[in-house]
């Protein structure tokens, strides 16, 4: 637990040693540009191979599917990105993002508001695409780091360890522009795959004679519907800024599992509506519409506005991880991060921040001293920290509920860790501590684990008690 906070916290090195000639990042979003960023204090140069045109101005882009959905960047994440890329924050509110304090964040379970933690968490409530362009700004802008647009297509190997990236370019000019794709190869003397849930880095280390990390998937088939609407009041004059409502399957809400709301650039509200399994959200702005009448006034108050883009759905039918520490045989100078690793329910918002802490886990593991001829085992033990803690929370939340609704029945220490996190919930509805306890959580700035302390425990049961007898 020690460990996960450390990386959490980890600061910028100043005096790193420059450890290659030529670093590549195989993926240009949020979590290979944080790897570019830790990559270039220690390469000369580097290289990120991405197949999109990122070079035009903030938008959606095929690449990034699920990128016009809701997206928070949890607190870890947002801390951990302005200690490496500094004023990124302002930069986005002065893009008119918003950055969001305690007193205009709203989180309610069914009909009950969760009771504020007493903490200065701040949340940057502001679109996907608008972010990663400014992150890229600043990454693409420091020495020695450049975009080559290509799809990368396989690997190069001498003596058991990565030495340079096949691609094929995608971008315009020269033969791309004749309909030819002009193919080569980068070399390179560490890369990293963060080419997201399509990656095919298993493949290519199946087909070149190295071990495939075991794959697990976990069936969480969940649907999206968002849509942006006018927001007529400022930033300063709205009683909440960023609105997270869950429900239980008990609560009236027409199959919706979760409504999000955050007032993002534009002076526009981003709404989404999540549903499990058949339960689909409004496909049409009058069916969307009708499902936020179902929910708490907030929703309907909101989506009365006009509207500025119209319903855009997202399916995602499974979470999975790839276990690198299990894999037997891999080749030094590589290693892979972000969805490529592990790709949880976009509602819990870990995305980004695991991205970020990845990245972290990248800037200890060549810090380290590690011998960089050997497969980076250092670095996916690392990452599994993370990959765990975020894992647990998000996983481990799908399939209680899937298990209930499907009355599946569980191990008796499995239930018993169920039964004491649905007694930290309701107790975190009630009691400062406990809301604090759990926050630090969900927000990735502590370990899981932390929750399961006698003193939190102790406190979620007296609390429980007492609502109950109340």
């Amino acid at each position: 637990m020690t460990l996960f906070e450390s990386l959490v916290g980890a600061e910028p090195r100043h005096d790193a040693p420059v450890l290659f000639d030529t670093a590549c990042v195989m993926g240009g979003s949020i979590a290979g540009l944080l790897a570019a960023r830790v990559l270039s204090d220690r390469a000369r140069n580097v290289v990120i191979i991405e197949p999109d045109d990122t070079a035009a101005t903030a938008g959606s882009r095929p690449g990034v599917p699920q990128d016009q959905q809701v997206h928070t960047l949890l607190p870890a994440g947002r801390l951990w990105i302005e200690r490496w890329l500094p004023g990124v924050s302002q930069e986005a509110q002065d893009r008119g993002a918003s950055l969001v304090g305690p007193d205009q964040q709203f989180v309610g379970y069914d009909d009950t508001p969760q009771v504020p933690d007493g903490v200065d968490h701040q949340f940057l409530a502001i679109g996907r695409p608008l972010l990663e362009t400014l992150v890229r700004d600043r990454v693409t802008a420091l020495p020695h780091v450049s975009v080559l647009r290509a799809r990368a297509t396989g690997l190069r190997y001498d003596d058991g360890a990565v030495t340079g990236v096949r691609y094929a370019e995608t971008g315009t000019g020269g033969q791309a522009e004749r309909g030819e794709r002009a193919e080569g190869v980068l070399a390179a003397d560490f890369v990293v795959d963060a080419m997201g849930r399509s990656s095919r880095l298993s493949h290519w280390l199946e087909q070149d004679g190295y071990d495939q990390p075991p794959l697990e998937r976990l069936q969480t088939p969940v649907n999206y519907a968002t849509a942006l609407f006018e927001r007529p009041a400022k930033l300063p004059d709205l009683d909440a800024a960023t609105v997270l409502q869950l429900f239980t399957p008990r609560y009236p809400s027409g199959g919706v599992s979760v409504a999000a709301a955050t007032a993002i650039e534009g002076q526009q509200w981003l709404v989404m509506l999540m549903g499990y399994g058949d339960h689909r959200p409004g496909r049409t702005i009058d069916e969307f519409r009708a499902q936020c009448a179902a929910l708490p006034p907030i929703f309907s108050d909101v989506t009365s506005n006009n509207v500025t883009r119209e319903v855009v759905t997202y399916h995602q039918a499974e979470s999975r991880r790839r276990h690198f520490t299990e894999a037997g045989r891999l080749p030094a100078r590589l290693v892979s991060t972000g969805d490529a690793v592990a790709s949880f329910n976009p509602v819990y918002g870990q995305g980004m921040s695991s991205a970020a802490l990845h990245a972290s886990c990248l800037a200890s593991y060549l810090d380290s001293g590690a011998d960089l001829d050997q497969a980076a085992t250092g670095f996916f033990r690392l990452q599994q920290v993370v990959v765990d803690a975020a894992w647990a929370v998000s996983a481990g939340g799908d399939a209680a509920r899937i298990d209930a609704e499907n009355g599946t029945q569980v191990p008796e220490e499995v239930r018993q860790q169920r039964r004491a996190m649905e007694q930290i919930v309701r107790a975190a509805l009630v009691d400062a501590d406990v809301s604090g306890a759990f926050n630090n959580v969900s927000y990735m700035l502590r370990h899981p684990g932390t929750l399961f302390d006698p003193a939190i425990l102790e406190k979620a049961a007296a609390a429980t008690e007492e609502a109950t007898a109340g």
